[in-house]
């Protein structure tokens, strides 16, 4: 059973993981199998206890100190996923070309670059947000605003603002 500081410290490895938009897969994935899905999993859980070399490694992967991965006072305040940014790409198709003609190259771009053809949705980081507000000439919260009234964003995105 795991302990409590173990499970803590799986909480904040797995925030850290949402927070830059990876899936396990996705860690495994970036890391060309440095860092195998089904491990980061068990440490995420606080199943598997995670050496300090190994938590300076991953930490170093993620870049982040390692004191942010570390329960206790040795670390700010507990870490929490950023709320989805996810983009209907549906809806997106719809809307006249000079509306979305920018977003929609910028979405081409990220596809391409993960290889994400599902052509449905897709999840964008706070950092997607903040350059389409200066392609869109807008403050993040006023274009999330535009994207959420043209039905591309849910209205939930309004929280993923907060802390941009």
């Amino acid at each position: 059973m795991p302990s409590d500081y173990a499970k803590t410290l799986g909480a904040r490895l797995r925030a850290i993981r949402t927070q830059q938009g990876l899936s396990l897969h996705g860690v495994e994935e970036k890391s060309r199998g440095r860092w195998k899905a089904v491990v980061v999993g068990s440490y995420e859980r606080g199943d598997r206890s995670v050496t300090v070399q190994k938590l300076a490694e991953l930490a170093d992967f993620y870049g982040v100190p390692v004191s942010e991965l570390l329960p206790g006072d040795a670390a700010p305040g507990p870490l929490t996923p950023a709320p989805k940014l996810v983009i209907d790409l549906e809806r997106m198709s719809q809307l006249p070309k000079d509306q979305a003609g920018p977003l929609a190259r910028y979405v081409a771009t990220i596809q391409s670059q993960r290889g994400d053809y599902n052509g449905r949705v897709l999840s964008i980081r706070q950092e997607d947000l903040r350059s389409l507000a200066v392609i869109y000439d807008r403050t993040p919260a006023d274009l999330t605003e535009e994207l959420i009234s043209w039905g591309i964003l849910d209205s939930t995105a309004r929280g993923a603002i907060e802390s941009v």
